[in-house]
């Protein structure tokens, strides 16, 4: 009998904890499920070091019942997955916590070259040595979507080169992506200043502000997100801050911002990236349980997830009914 989703250890869907890089290459999964515990990047509250934690214990079914409604699809008819537990990110240490980030995914990427990471974030600086650990296996072919309602691409935080505020700006700076293939949807509120927003546009990233949203409609502004993104590379990294939603459907997160998409917005986004362009890696980041209220935001971060892993067995179904035909 199957257990209920609820019983047990908490791993992602109730998938297979693997760890050790040796069953890793062994079972060579489509993706694995990583854990970033990590807030000492944040700059007003902190708790999304719980936010792994609670998104995986947000589910309410296993991989084995699990059946998208909208695609009809059983996703692990066709998909393989692990959950690879958390990356070692000591508390008291930035740097530290990053480079444990990377250990994880290298030795994830080095045993299963084609796995895709679905990174729990954790504060937003997380992704700075996820996104770049992925780039970099990828030979720097890939480009980022990231929703946020803010652009985290400060030059410092405080006069720290590494925090929440300052991820995007590293992996540009560092080469990791280029500034054209770096996409933001969302943005709006009150920061970031003039010189900011200049860098920004020196490097040519492109920036779709909430007000366009509101002005073009959100299908539009995603339409043409998709294609800034591919102009060059062929591969997709995708980055979702919880706080680009209205924090009447993410609450729980650390710097929480009114007048953002919807929860439906959100998910009807990452399933038109998710099945029209080749993802190789994701974050959902900023989930902040202390403040999140009745588990609401922990379960749109856990549904984000659940809807990349759909859309990519509706890729993987629809491959394999093509080269059928053929």
């Amino acid at each position: 009998m199957t257990m209920p989703a609820f019983s047990g250890l908490p791993s992602f869907l109730r998938l297979p904890w693997v760890e050790d890089v040796e069953e890793i290459a062994r079972i060579a999964p489509d993706f694995a499920v990583v854990g970033a515990p990590f807030d000492m990047g944040v700059v007003y509250r902190p708790g999304a070091r719980f936010g792994p934690r609670a998104i995986r214990a947000a589910n309410y079914e296993t991989h084995a019942d699990l059946h998208h409604l909208r695609f009809r699809i059983k996703p692990f008819d066709y998909l393989s997955g692990i959950d690879s537990g958390d990356a070692v990110c000591p508390p008291s240490g930035i740097e530290e916590s990053h480079n444990g980030i990377r250990a994880k995914l290298r030795g994830l990427l080095e045993a299963a070259p084609d796995c895709i990471p679905l990174v729990l974030g954790g504060d937003h600086s997380i992704t700075y040595p996820s996104a770049g650990t992925v780039a970099d296996h990828y030979d720097r072919n890939v480009g980022i979507i990231h929703f946020d309602a803010h652009a985290d691409a400060a030059g410092d935080s405080y006069g720290a080169l590494l925090s929440h505020a300052t991820p995007m700006r590293r992996l540009i700076e560092e080469g990791h992506v280029l500034g054209k293939n770096f996409v933001q949807v969302g943005l709006r509120g009150y920061w970031p200043g003039p010189d900011n927003l200049a860098w920004m546009k020196e490097q040519g990233m492109r920036s779709h502000f909430m007000s366009e949203i509101e002005d073009r409609g959100f299908d539009a502004v995603l339409k043409d997100a998709i294609e800034e993104a591919l102009d060059g590379p062929d591969l997709i990294y995708l980055s979702v801050d919880v706080d680009v939603m209205d924090p009447a459907f993410a609450p729980g997160t650390g710097t929480p911002e009114p007048g953002g998409i919807s929860a439906t917005e959100m998910l009807r986004a990452v399933r038109q990236i998710a099945t029209s362009v080749p993802i190789v890696g994701m974050d959902v980041v900023e989930v902040c349980p202390p403040y999140d209220t009745s588990d609401i935001t922990a379960q749109v971060a856990n549904r984000i997830v659940c809807e990349v892993i759909s859309s990519l067995a509706v890729v993987k179904r629809d491959s394999q009914e093509g080269d059928g035909d053929g």
